[in-house]
């Protein structure tokens, strides 16, 4: 796919730069009144406004053409078709069948995917409706108040955010906590409050073998047994998210409360899935069905709508122009919702770890640069704290900013406010301030080009009208189909993580060294940098 970047489509869209380059925002604007209301797209209850962004109409045609001749269409029916495009591990990538409708069909490796995802779906129903109702019961008896998550990176990000998201959903009578770290204070922090009477623990671990969540869960195991003093408690108070049926009865748990998910779901994919369990205990059975139906709106119209006008596709390429044109390296997501607070965390796993990659799908080094440094937090907290290197800072940050119609609460003196605050930013972002505008102001000379902003740095506005189930699993989905795309155009493979390896192995070495009587000499002779030794012997 190197040979896209010498192809006509990417030299015109090159040259295209010098003469965006030369434009202002302000100039766009003033010279086009019809560009805030042209320069927009709708779908999946959501709206993208992208008029705030270095481009012109011509620029968006050549972003297109870009990703058609990368091959986004075809990659993108590969994918819903079942096909193995994650060619390093030789598996079909198909989150989307998590959430395709009950009825349909997709045969893959003589199995119909779909029917065994609704399989899974009606036991995770039967047993949230049951612990809902206080059908089930721990130990002694007790109905089930508090559900403990334990998991990390996709088993964790997904069910957390979403969760919070989806706080005025939840059951008034459960609390949701999820324990991730294998720092101890996590997990400290969550049995501080737990009656172990009343706690069920989700642990969830496709293989059942994670150190750091396997560790949480049997001292979590070790809580529970000590307190209620019986091993017989286990099987009332834990269930496993896994595929690992031998580990998980070691472990004391009844493997009929063990759901499983496949291999084609990656873990930073899979909060639709079995790992989702957790949230729909709290959400309840339905309002999940309303989450997956957000993200097959979204899986639809990707699948449906014309380049110029899908979503994430318009997202993604917005994206290259400004990481491979205009070599801004890092995408701030920026929702003006408290409850989206952990949606910035849970979209840095989901596009670095599947496009921070440096060789291409063919093991080739890539020919322009990969992965965004994503990061974020809500509105209006930024504002007190990074912003001002958004609006002066030497580098440009592209920006989505997320904001809703509705808010899901009672004040609404607070949600104008905010809404007022969200839409001034990107208006400010843009269209900057002169330093003729701040001497007209009486503004001392001295202090004039402080007070002067450049503007012409870019924003998306994504609007919804609430932050429903609904509108939380699209997205989700519009997030992962637009990584999707830039992965596609960058000719990488976005479903691995080898890259996360290596760190696990060497720490899996230095816990043998820390474990043993001399952690100094087995750090000597395993041969470890002096930088290293040193540190071993400082924490020993």
């Amino acid at each position: 796919m190197s040979e896209l970047f010498s192809s006509p489509e990417w030299q015109a869209l090159r040259a295209n730069h010098s003469v965006v380059a030369s434009a202002s925002l302000r100039e766009m604007f003033a010279n086009d009144p019809s560009r805030g209301t042209r320069l927009t797209a709708e779908g999946a209850g959501l709206y993208l406004d992208f008029s705030k962004h270095l481009i012109t109409d011509e620029t968006l045609n050549l972003l297109v053409d870009v990703a058609r001749e990368a091959g986004v269409e075809v990659r993108r029916d590969a994918m819903f078709a079942g096909e193995p495009i994650n060619n390093t591990e030789g598996r079909a990538v198909l989150h989307s069948a998590l959430r395709r409708a009950e009825g349909d069909e997709l045969v893959v490796d003589g199995e119909d995917v779909v029917a065994d995802v609704h399989a899974t779906l009606a036991r995770m129903r039967t047993f949230a409706e049951s612990v809902r109702s206080g059908e089930w019961v721990g130990h002694t008896g007790k109905p089930i108040t508090t559900i403990i998550n334990i998991g990390i990176g996709g088993s964790d990000l997904g069910p957390v955010m979403c969760a919070q998201a989806l706080r005025p959903d939840m059951a008034d009578n459960l609390s949701l906590v999820f324990v991730s770290n294998i720092d101890g204070a996590d997990l400290d922090a969550a049995l501080a409050t737990a009656d172990p009477e009343t706690t069920l623990v989700v642990v969830c671990s496709k293989t059942f073998g994670t150190i750091e969540t396997l560790t949480n869960a049997r001292f979590a195991r070790t809580w529970l047994v000590d307190a209620l003093g019986d091993e017989a408690a286990v099987p009332k108070h834990f269930v496993a998210v896994s595929t690992n049926a031998e580990r998980v009865a070691d472990f004391g748990i009844d493997t009929a409360n063990m759901f499983g998910f496949w291999d084609w779901v990656g873990g930073r994919y899979s909060v639709d899935s079995a790992i989702g369990l957790s949230l729909m205990i709290g959400i309840g059975p339905d309002k999940f069905d309303e989450f997956l139906a957000g993200f097959r709106d979204v899986d639809e119209h990707f699948q449906s709508a014309p380049l110029a006008e899908n979503l994430p596709v318009i997202m993604a390429m917005l994206g290259v122009w400004y990481r491979n044109v205009w070599e801004f390296a890092s995408h701030a997501v920026l929702p003006y919702s408290n409850d989206l607070a952990r949606f910035p965390a849970y979209l840095q796993q989901l596009d670095m770890e599947s496009n921070g990659k440096r060789v291409t799908r063919s093991g080739e080094p890539v020919a322009v640069d990969t992965g965004p440094i994503v990061w974020g937090e809500p509105g209006t907290n930024g504002q007190h704290a990074f912003y001002q290197l958004i609006h002066q800072g030497t580098s440009v940050i592209p920006a989505d900013f997320i904001g809703f119609v509705k808010p899901r609460h009672d004040f609404d003196e607070h949600h104008r406010i905010l809404t007022a605050n969200l839409l001034a930013q990107t208006e400010a972002l843009a269209f900057g301030k002169t330093a003729d505008e701040v001497r007209a102001e009486g503004v001392d000379d001295a202090l004039v080009n402080h007070k002067t902003f450049p503007g012409n740095r870019p924003t998306s506005t994504l609007l919804a009208d609430a932050l429903t189930p609904r509108i939380v699993g699209a997205l989700i989905a519009l997030y992962e189909h637009k990584v999707f795309v830039q992965g596609v155009v960058w000719d990488v493979n976005s479903f691995d993580q080898w890259g996360v390896e290596l760190g696990k192995v060497l720490a899996t070495n230095i816990l043998n060294e820390l474990n043993s009587d001399d952690p100094v000499a087995a750090a000597e002779a395993a041969g470890h940098d002096s930088s290293t030794r040193e540190l071993i012997r400082r924490m020993s």
